[in-house]
């Protein structure tokens, strides 16, 4: 892909549709092969970028999906314990007793032995698409390994030897900013702040993701959670739940959005009984 406009085309053909800044800063992370650090408000799109970058270049995504607590041995490789004892007592029983323990030792550490992680993976079999999810959901001491392995795209494993990745795999990053992530990784990454969608590309996103939907729903759910967005709600609702609302509403029928059969869907799109019921006494589930 030569260009932000290709770039953009491409995801589009793929359901995902992004604005001019979206399809550069993917553009310059395939074409610099740099990590993109994508922050936003959950819901914004920013695990979908990649899923629709793999699916547009035609290569596999590799997901990590980081937690609190996540450490190397998780995001990286382990060995196959159970195989590796069963493979030693195999080797016992056939060497009559006289067993060679260097060779028998050395035999246990090989590719047949090792669990890749999704790290492991990345690096094994790029070119591929590495989303590492919800990385401010990681400690500190998991994001300077991860600054470490991106800065070299390769591992040095003891018993092993080192694996480096023949090309870089593009790497996405995405963090819905509950904490910051720090500076150095921050420094290594490309970066893009994705808002959500205005009126006019989410309609345009329901109307590619739901064929079928009647363009006047369409408009209508978009201006109601455009309305929502601008209220000081726990949890903003994103472009899933946009999908998720009008879905419901084809479910039931609905050609249109009415006051009531908005707020009997509201679990669709709102996940707090709190937000549901500022929603509901604001008035702003139909255009005024």
């Amino acid at each position: 892909m030569t260009s932000p406009a290709e770039v953009a085309a491409a995801l589009d053909e793929t359901g995902y549709l992004p604005d001019d800044g979206i399809a550069t800063a993917a553009f310059l992370a395939i074409r610099m092969r740099r990590p993109l650090l994508t922050e936003g408000e959950p819901g914004t799109g920013k695990t979908a970028l990649a899923q629709a970058l793999s699916a547009a270049l035609g290569v596999d995504l590799i997901r990590l999906q980081c937690h609190e607590g996540i450490d190397a041995a998780q995001a990286l490789y382990d060995w196959d314990f159970p195989r590796q004892l069963l493979h030693l007592r195999t080797l016992e029983a056939a060497s009559g007793g006289e067993l060679d323990a260097d060779a028998a030792e050395s035999s246990l550490y090989t590719p047949r032995f090792l669990l890749a992680r999704p790290l492991l993976r990345a690096l094994q079999e790029a070119p591929c698409v590495l989303l590492v999810d919800e990385i401010d959901r990681a400690d500190d001491e998991f994001e300077a390994f991860l600054l470490e392995v991106l800065s070299e795209y390769a591992v040095s494993i003891p018993e092993y030897g080192e694996v480096r990745a023949a090309e870089p795999p593009i790497v996405i990053l995405t963090s819905n900013r509950t904490r910051e992530v720090h500076d150095a990784l921050k420094r290594r990454c490309l970066y893009h702040w994705l808002e959500h969608p205005g009126l006019e590309r989410e309609v345009a996103i329901l109307r590619r993701r739901l064929p079928g939907v009647d363009v006047r729903l369409a408009e209508q759910v978009a201006g109601a959670l455009q309305r929502m967005r601008q209220m000081e709600l726990l949890k903003p609702p994103g472009v899933a739940e946009a999908l998720d609302w009008t879905q419901a509403l084809q479910a039931l029928g609905a050609g249109s959005l009415d006051t009531e059969t908005a707020a009997t869907t509201l679990g669709a799109v709102l996940k707090y009984r709190e937000d549901a019921d500022r929603v509901r006494s604001a008035g702003v589930l139909t255009a005024p």
